[in-house]
């Protein structure tokens, strides 16, 4: 029920921003993207870059399953880069890392509390030529301070954006 709710508030956000004539940029690098990421936690991201090749990404993240269910609102610095040995226009490579906070929640026992950690970030960012979409595949482990300890390797996500 709250992913038809999250998709239904990512669509009214995107046709928002559509009817106000955001979308006319037209070359292969943009300044501001809103739009969806689904993987292991999926959310809402907003990225925003500072100069050409320096950007922050905003991330609030939803995951859960039948023992437990998390939202953090993340924050990354990211540095993208040129890939060099492919020539398709609009596509580079980034890295980066931040830090999230938010609340979990064990079903089972009904405990609850701060959910906190450092992330790191690399991937490909590809902004489609002549069209308002950037694409990003991305891997994000995070270690962990709470709610247990640890690093996480299983951070994979899509994210689908719309850019203005």
């Amino acid at each position: 029920m709250e992913t038809k709710r999250l998709a239904l508030f990512i669509a009214v956000i995107f046709l928002g921003i559509g009817s106000h004539g955001a979308f006319a940029q037209e070359s292969d690098s943009y300044m501001r993207a809103i739009g969806g990421r689904f993987g292991v936690a999926n959310g809402i991201t907003y990225k925003h870059f500072l100069n050409e090749s320096h950007a922050i990404d905003g991330i609030m993240n939803f995951q859960g399953n039948r023992s437990f269910a998390i939202f953090k609102l993340l924050g990354l610095y990211e540095i993208h880069q040129p890939i060099n040995f492919v020539d398709v226009e609009g596509l580079r490579w980034y890295y980066g890392f931040g830090g999230g906070l938010g609340h979990y929640r064990y079903k089972d026992t009904d405990s609850s509390g701060l959910a906190w950690s450092f992330d790191g970030v690399v991937g490909a960012d590809y902004k489609i030529p002549e069209a308002p979409i950037n694409l990003s595949l991305d891997w994000k482990p995070t270690m962990e301070l709470t709610p247990e300890s640890g690093v996480r390797f299983d951070g994979i996500g899509l994210s689908i954006r719309f850019v203005f």
